[in-house]
């Protein structure tokens, strides 16, 4: 079990000209259901939780930003490793993001990928961690490219394979159904877990995405299937809404309950880090959960709960 949680300063505050410190506040501890939140939930379930840490707004902040959000989940015991979005080089404070790189990985070459995944890895060790084993591009916007330039640069993993988002951005040679851990080109893909919301429709398991009916019977599937491993993804900002300005009662239940499952469920899909090096069947022919009409519905009426209940909250 991967349970990554990426952790990164939202655009969006970015381009609303909001001080540094309340980008900072909404970003990663918004309406008090941030990553300190999280991080005490996976304190009392006794779970392993990898935070991949955008350490990008050091191009226009500096690095001091990026060691206040590592520093409390390493004194939490959890594991940091690298995550990117490229758009801040070429940001500058206070202009509303008027100017920017790229906002997608992919629409650079191999050169200046692996150019900037070197800075990215200096400033997130010059911010206090271990020097990086494991990588997800923002937005999941890889290309065999990426791997090539990770594969140089010494990272062991990579998470970005999204079957829901190929081939743009995520855009690998692997299939979209493709869930199993696999090694490709020099490097350990574990792309995120899949489920068919519909036949031949793929939803990715994320907070936001699944409800906790989907949840549950994704990792029971998981279990007797005898899956290689399960990649769930969440955000240090996913438990609040949009605005950062208030909790998500929806995305809180559904975090409070995969905790509960992932520790009722500890010895047959045990949390790990990809620090551990966990020994991993690779190539497996796992596939996702097959799609159920009742689970999709009473998702998708939660949805509109959460988008127009939850997400308006004061």
């Amino acid at each position: 079990m991967f349970l990554t949680v990426d952790t990164e300063l939202m655009w969006r505050h970015h381009c609303a000209r909001l001080p540094l410190a309340e980008q900072v506040a909404r970003s990663i501890e918004p309406a008090g259901v941030g990553v300190a939140c999280q991080l005490r939930m996976l304190a009392e379930h006794g779970l392993k939780a990898c935070f991949f840490v955008d350490p990008m707004p050091a191009a226009i902040h500096g690095v001091g930003v990026v060691r206040a959000i590592v520093e409390p989940i390493l004194a939490a015991g959890q594991e940091v490793q690298l995550h990117l979005h490229p758009n801040w080089m070429g940001a500058a404070a206070g202009d509303g993001g008027e100017r920017h790189g790229v906002f997608e990985l992919v629409d650079l070459d191999r050169a200046a990928q692996q150019a900037l995944l070197a800075k990215a890895i200096d400033w997130l060790v010059e911010a206090g961690c271990q020097r990086p084993v494991a990588f997800r591009a923002g937005s999941y916007a890889a290309n065999d490219d990426t791997i090539d330039a990770l594969a140089a640069l010494g990272i062991d993993y990579d998470s970005s394979h999204n079957g829901s988002a190929h081939p743009w951005p995520s855009g690998l040679s692997l299939p979209p159904g493709r869930i199993a851990p696999v090694a490709h080109r020099g490097l350990v893909e574990c792309p995120v877990t899949l489920i068919e919301e519909a036949p031949g429709r793929l939803r990715h398991f994320q907070i936001c995405a699944l409800s906790v009916g989907e949840m549950r019977a994704a990792l029971d599937h998981a279990a007797r299937e005898d899956h290689a491993a399960v990649t769930i993804v969440s955000h240090g900002f996913e438990l609040a809404n949009r605005a950062g300005t208030a909790a998500n009662a929806v995305h809180v239940r559904r975090f409070e309950a995969l905790c509960a499952m992932l520790a009722e469920r500890r010895d047959v899909l045990p949390t790990t880090w990809y620090r551990d090096r966990p020994a991993m069947r690779l190539g497996q022919a796992d596939r996702p959960l097959p799609a159920n009409r009742l689970r999709t519905a009473r998702r998708r009426a939660e949805q509109l709960w959460s988008n127009w209940v939850a997400e308006h909250a004061a």
